[in-house]
C-alpha cells in the first residue's frame, strides 16, 4: 500500500490538508491517516478527512473489537472532528444510515455516531480548496 501526495499551489489560500482514507480500518495505513490527523490537530493545522472505497469500514458500528485491540472508529470519535464518509462506497459495503435504510428498504442501519454519509461532491468541493492531498 502506497501512501500519495498532491501538492497544489492555492497562494490565496491558507494551508489546508485533506485525508483521503481509502484503506480498511485493518490495515496499517488507516492507522497511519488518523496518526496524522492527531498530528495535524496538535499543531492547530487545519485539515479535513474523507473516508472512500474500503476506508469506509471504519464507520460501521457492527464490527467488534477485542479489547486488547484499538478501535480506530473510538479513536477517530475522540479526535473530534468531522467525519464524512462517501454513500455510495458505505452503502456497497452494507453501512447505512437511518434514512438510507429507509429510502432503500433496509432493516437495520449501522452508521457510527459522529460519522456522516455524504456524496461524492463533497469530496471534489474538498479537493478543490485544499492545499495538499494526502491519500493513504
Amino acid at each position: 500500500m502506497s501512501i500519495f501526495i498532491f501538492a497544489y499551489d492555492h497562494s490565496e489560500c491558507s494551508m489546508s490538508t485533506l485525508l483521503l482514507i481509502t484503506s480498511a480500518p485493518t490495515s496499517m495505513m488507516a492507522w497511519h491517516a488518523f496518526g496524522l490527523a492527531q498530528a495535524l490537530q496538535n499543531k492547530h493545522e487545519e485539515f479535513r478527512v474523507f473516508f472512500y472505497q474500503d476506508g469506509v469500514q471504519v464507520a460501521n458500528d457492527l464490527q467488534w473489537f477485542p479489547d486488547d485491540q484499538r478501535n480506530l472508529k473510538l479513536e477517530w470519535q475522540k479526535l473530534g472532528v468531522r467525519l464524512p464518509v462517501c454513500v455510495s462506497a458505505a452503502l456497497a459495503r452494507g453501512i447505512t444510515d437511518a434514512s438510507n435504510a429507509q429510502r432503500h428498504s433496509l432493516q437495520q442501519h449501522n452508521l457510527a455516531q459522529g460519522f456522516e454519509l455524504v456524496g461524492l461532491g463533497e469530496l471534489a468541493d474538498a479537493v478543490q480548496s485544499c492545499s495538499r492531498l494526502i491519500q493513504f
